[in-house]
């Protein structure tokens, strides 16, 4: 169900050269802030369109339950810095009640919506977000990344 996106980045300033220079935790670190502001692209397309989808008639909004988190179990096992994009409160229906103290209230029917059952077409809003916004996110990342890069190597030397 899940849909892995892999990238691929060239690197014409040699921010990857500067980031092996760098010590570890503090390559993590600026590797962290960027990612979570090219993820945050992500989220927020994510939420304008789920925006379109809401019933304004329910107290449920998915779009204010929609975050970015990032994957401690990702970055133990393998060292790689992640985040992730979803809708909080899960997507089993029964747990509607433990989901009544998010933001959005419970939204467990996000998961109906975006991929549709055998009664009603699949309306997604989740996987556009990324597909609309790769570039944006990678030039994102990128800009970011740098900005770090020149803030904290005068930290270092």
């Amino acid at each position: 169900m899940a849909e892995n996106v892999q990238f691929s980045l060239l690197d014409p300033d040699g921010a990857i050269d500067k980031l092996k220079a760098l010590p570890d935790a503090f390559r993590y670190k600026g590797a962290r802030f960027a990612l979570r502001k090219a993820a945050n692209l992500v989220r927020d397309a994510a939420q304008q369109n789920a925006r379109k989808l809401d019933d304004p008639a329910t107290a449920s909004v998915i779009a204010e339950n929609i975050a970015v988190r990032f994957s401690s179990r990702t970055f133990k096992r393998t060292g790689n810095v992640m985040f992730r994009v979803g809708v909080m409160g899960g997507a089993r229906l029964s747990d509607q009640e433990k989901s009544e103290g998010l933001p959005g209230k419970g939204t467990q029917h996000w998961r109906l919506l975006e991929f549709g059952t055998e009664n009603s077409r699949a309306r997604p809003f989740m996987r556009p977000a990324l597909s609309n916004n790769t570039n944006q996110a990678i030039a994102e990342f990128g800009k970011q990344l740098d900005r770090w890069l020149a803030r904290n190597l005068k930290k270092i030397k």
